[in-house]
């Protein structure tokens, strides 16, 4: 075979040989044996030519848990995609998500190869690849053998292998408790945006209300076309500078990467809360389109419009300041 049929050839091989954009974890690879005991391969083991580093840090148990915060969502890694004549839909908005399987984990093999996030893969780093949960979000994995749980954060996709629901960094395996055997049960609970505003809230108490991505924000997002790289749109439409605005208490009811997104969903809301008695803006700040609702004069006066939403859409609301 010649010209674009080895080229076609060279793509796939190189498709499933490594992390890669799709995390390409396939099944059937053959597996090592156990480097910490030497033992035969056994069901579940790492992958041939992986496993731990040479000199892993001294003290894994110090290296904290992911911190869950919300981030945009990427603008490819979430679109469909098929592996091994496999389809798969990730999902688009933050949402509740829990499943059960058997989780895996990848180490030396992959460490320092793009994950599908477009970061270099760290299997030191509190980190996961998970098929089809949002790209980045964060998921709490429990060990049901044993009850340890860890928070991580979600950058890559796989694994590919039938019955394995989650790939755990080489550390959060290790925390786990399961790095001999290569693989475990374990529960995968994804991290909404309630909660993770509930944690930044314990975490400092006093600090002004959280930034909150709605789940509308990805709700909203068109299915893309081919993954090509395109430009950011930052092109301020009716965006408001934030500093031109009236002080006072807003209520935060999305916020979007795309102006188009921003803007569609505020029409939804006008249709669905023609009560309001004031308007929607929509203001660019840090590469997001941010919908704001106000001012209001105080808190209360907000919560009261905040809960008549809430009640109207299942929309949780942010109160900012400005």
């Amino acid at each position: 075979m010649k010209g674009p049929a080895l080229a076609l050839l060279a793509g796939l091989a190189a498709l499933l040989s490594g992390c890669g954009t799709l995390g390409t974890r396939a099944p059937g690879i053959e597996r090592a044996p156990d480097a910490q005991t030497g033992s035969a391969p056994r069901p579940g083991a790492y992958y041939k030519d992986d496993g731990p580093g040479d000199n892993p840090p001294s003290d894994l148990e110090a290296i904290a848990d992911a911190e869950p915060k919300l981030e945009p969502l990427h603008r490819f890694a979430n679109n469909p995609y098929n592996v091994l004549g496999q389809d798969y839909v990730p999902l688009r908005r933050l949402q509740a998500y829990r499943e059960r399987g058997r989780g895996s984990w990848y180490g030396r093999k992959f460490h320092g190869q793009r994950t599908s996030s477009g970061e270099p893969y760290d299997m030191y780093a509190m980190t996961a690849a998970h098929p089809v949960l949002p790209i980045p979000s964060y998921a709490r994995v429990t060990n049901p053998s044993n009850g340890r749980s860890v928070v991580v954060r979600i950058n890559d996709r796989g694994p590919f292998h039938t019955g394995r629901v989650i790939d755990l960094s080489y550390t959060a395996a290790w925390k786990l408790g399961y790095v001999a055997n290569g693989s475990a049960p374990v529960e995968v609970e994804a991290i909404t945006p309630k909660e993770i505003a509930s944690l930044a809230a314990r975490r400092a108490p006093d600090a002004a209300p959280p930034v909150v991505v709605a789940e509308a924000d990805v709700r909203a997002l068109p299915p893309a076309a081919a993954p090509e790289a395109r430009p950011l749109d930052s092109t301020p439409a009716t965006a408001i500078p934030v500093d031109a605005q009236a002080s006072g208490v807003y209520l935060q009811l999305g916020a979007f990467s795309a102006r188009a997104n921003a803007e569609n969903f505020r029409s939804r809301l006008n249709a669905q809360l023609a009560w309001l008695d004031r308007a929607i803006e929509i203001l660019q700040r840090d590469g997001l389109f941010r919908l704001h609702l106000g001012p209001y004069r105080d808190r209360a006066e907000a919560g009261g419009i905040a809960e008549r939403i809430r009640s109207a859409l299942n929309l949780e609301a942010v109160f900012v300041i400005r």
